[in-house]
């Protein structure tokens, strides 16, 4: 062959920096230390490494062996992350969340590595290189997250990059950009290191000027400014019944159970009392004998009282939460907006009842996703809300701020999970959405951990898991919106849409150069 008819090499910056079996390796490491940064570890600082391990492992890769490296990463760390589904339904349900949402991460990891690939040679600027690719890289990350946690059915946005910073000084940079902004900004301060260091030349000072600033950004940026206007007195009361689903129990145990932890506030000055998700044992709306407990504890405490059951109303179920009033009753209810597949309902049931009809046929109830707005009036206080897992998602927490809530109460059940990280995590995203909107947070478990946390992330006042109680704080009132709220939809379109249209820029520059 002659010369001019030579097929290229491909440049020694766009091979892999590893064979395929280190690269595989390296990426279950990086999924194991990603683990750690999420609770019961929480060792913030190693989500960076986890980074850093991964990008490493796709560097130079084809499609087929990143998605063999991504899916080891995805597999192992989905299933080290939500261990806890094994808890009561054993190995099955863990398995196949933590097979598929492998598998989705490694198809989404797929651009990453195309983007080591294209855009060096479409941009071969040494400024590109530093600045461009680290921005795509860091943009296609949040894309990936946003798939996953968007699709398929409705999808499960558990495991965000900027979720593992709930307790770190870079969690106020979520109050200016939002989660997905503070993902971005992790993953390009990792991508603009390596390709600092993959210089072959000692970096000037201009080189090191990018990252440096980086560091300054995430470490010591303030929150994000909103106003203190007053204060509501909330009690939660964590009744510690047997709320699990398989659980034992007798009629109305459960009420009992919230009643009794809620004695010791009788007589006190309260404004709000709140109950867990999975609190109540039937819907109070028909019976009776249920109402009329509820009314009582209600007129002892002097305050309305936020409740929550499975409700049922033209004949489909909803995940219900209810204020009920001293007078008996409930005008203002919140329904769940996210019901959990598998878990509230089965989509597709047909087909899944003919994989696993032992499983599935566990679910009887088919709960219908709520329409119904995410805030209510108490003593003329907004108070924004969200059932159990609707914490994770923006537009339930997004939408009540913007409707004017004050304060956030998240109402959850977690007794299907004792003992294992699930109810930790789910609390380090409740932090992080108090530092996101700028509101306190009441975020209250039937079985605990709950906690009262302020808008700056700090803990207020705290139940152990597994204990029955009652919390009684001054919760402050906020007002104003931070920039996270009105810009993280924004900036998370911008990105997802962004970075795949740099990607098919690079592509195409790539092909012509």
């Amino acid at each position: 062959m002659s010369e001019s008819s030579a097929v290229p090499a491909v440049p020694p910056a766009q091979r892999p920096l590893m064979p395929l079996w280190a690269a595989v390796l390296t990426a279950a490491v990086a999924a194991v230390l990603m683990d750690l940064s999420y609770p019961e570890a929480a060792v913030w600082i190693l989500a960076f490494p986890a980074v850093g391990l991964l990008l490493l492992a796709l560097i130079g890769r084809r499609a087929g062996g990143a998605l063999l490296v991504g899916a080891v990463y995805g597999v192992v760390f989905f299933a080290l992350l939500v261990s806890w589904t094994s808890r009561y339904l054993g190995p099955v349900p863990w398995a196949a969340l933590s097979v598929v949402e492998g598998g989705l991460t490694a198809l989404a990891l797929i651009p990453l590595t195309l983007a080591y690939r294209w855009v060096p040679r479409a941009f071969p600027s040494p400024v590109a290189k530093v600045v461009l690719l680290p921005s795509i890289v860091a943009a296609l990350w949040v894309g990936r997250e946003l798939f996953v946690g968007s699709w398929p059915y409705g999808g499960f946005p558990w495991a965000r990059l900027g979720m593992t910073q709930a307790q770190s000084p870079l969690a106020p940079v979520t109050s200016w950009l939002g989660i997905s902004g503070l993902s971005f900004v992790m993953v390009f301060f990792v991508a603009v290191v390596i390709e600092v260091v993959r210089t072959r030349r000692r970096p000037g000072p201009a080189t090191l000027a990018l990252p440096a600033a980086l560091v300054l950004v995430l470490g010591f940026t303030p929150l994000f400014p909103t106003t203190g206007t007053g204060s509501l007195r909330i009690a939660a009361v964590q009744g510690n019944g047997p709320s699990g689903y398989f659980d034992e129990r007798e009629s109305f145990s459960l009420v009992d159970a919230q009643a009794t932890a809620t004695e010791p506030l009788f007589g006190e000055d309260v404004d709000l009392l709140v109950w867990p998700e999975g609190s109540l044992d039937y819907d109070p709306f028909q019976t009776d004998a249920l109402a009329r407990r509820m009314t009582f504890v209600s007129s002892r405490v002097g305050a309305p009282l936020l409740a929550n059951a499975a409700t049922e109303r033209d004949g489909r179920y909803y995940n219900t939460s209810m204020l009920w009033t001293e007078s008996g009753g409930a005008e203002q209810t919140h329904d769940k907006r996210h019901p959990v597949p598998f878990g509230e309902y089965v989509p597709d049931r047909a087909f899944f009842n003919a994989l696993a009809p032992d499983l599935i046929g566990l679910i009887q109830r088919e709960y219908t996703p709520g329409t119904n707005s995410s805030v209510i009036e108490v003593d003329g206080v907004q108070v924004g809300l969200a059932i159990c897992f609707d914490v994770i998602y923006d537009d339930v927490v997004d939408q009540g701020v913007r409707d004017g809530a004050g304060v956030l109460v998240f109402q959850t059940n977690n007794a299907d999970f004792r003992g294992t990280d699930e109810n930790l995590q789910q609390l380090a995203f409740a932090r992080m959405r108090a530092i996101e909107t700028g509101r306190s947070v009441v975020n209250i478990s039937t079985v605990g951990t709950s906690q009262i946390i302020r808008a700056d992330g700090t803990t207020v006042s705290s139940l152990d898991a597994d204990e029955a109680g009652a919390m009684l704080e001054n919760v402050e009132i906020r007002s104003g919106l931070t920039a996270g709220v009105v810009l993280g939809p924004w900036i998370q379109q911008l990105l997802l849409w962004g970075g795949l249209g740099a990607l098919l820029v690079g592509w195409w520059r790539a092909r012509r150069r």
